[in-house]
């Protein structure tokens, strides 16, 4: 794809070894870095498209493949920068694609971006998906699906399904992973922007990690 080598060649243009030291360290050594910082990086998203028709075509779904399966870390920023262009376009038919992505190089700052915001919003114009698809990520043993069905509803406000978000914190609430105790808190502080007393009373009938305690009731 000649929309590949585009990306590519702006991307290693502004390679710096200096930056990536640290941001690697950020990211507890997972992924390699370019080094690309954020303003520079959505600075050279913004080139691309200039650069490409990439925008004016339908969404590829094989052009976020490829810059997933690249090392360096800005690589999948930038794959999420392309299907948040595509956001809108998002349906159903997507969200095994989006599975593979949460389960693919997973680390908190792609499943946070891809769950609530692109998943999150199928599920709200489809909610067939949750019973389908969620369900069985709420209540499987894979860390980041299970992070990614807790954090659903994230931007959901006064639409959230209290019911199934109390359901699936308290499917995970006996968890010892850090993401998943984090993320109860993350849902629970997030809603009780919404319904702080529903959310109080929750924490208060329920045991929970003391961690997803201290994160869930800073609002309240």
């Amino acid at each position: 794809m000649n929309e590949i080598n585009v990306i590519t060649t702006l991307f290693e243009a502004n390679r710096n070894v200096e930056n990536s030291i640290p941001m690697q360290q950020y990211m507890k050594n997972h992924f390699p870095f370019l080094g690309i910082k954020t303003p520079l990086r959505r600075d050279l998203m913004k080139r691309f498209y200039l650069e490409t028709d990439i925008l004016k075509i339908d969404f590829q779904p094989e052009f976020v493949k490829i810059l997933w399966s690249k090392e360096e870390r800005e690589y999948q920023y930038a794959a999420l920068d392309y299907i948040q262009r595509f956001r809108k376009k998002l349906v159903q038919t997507h969200i095994p694609f989006l599975e593979e992505l949460i389960t693919t190089k997973s680390w908190w700052d792609t499943v946070d971006v891809i769950s609530p915001h692109f998943v999150g919003k199928i599920a709200k114009e489809t909610p067939s998906v949750i019973e389908q698809t969620i369900e069985e990520w709420a209540y499987g043993e894979h860390l980041w699906l299970c992070r990614s069905a807790i954090l659903l509803q994230l931007r959901y406000k006064e639409d959230t399904d209290e019911a199934l978000l109390y359901r699936f914190i308290l499917a995970n609430k006996d968890s010892k992973e850090f993401f998943i105790q984090k993320a109860i808190g993350w849902a629970l502080r997030e809603y009780s922007k919404t319904n702080p007393n529903s959310v109080r009373q929750f924490i208060n009938e329920n045991t929970l990690p003391r961690l997803s305690v201290r994160e869930g009731s800073k609002y309240i």
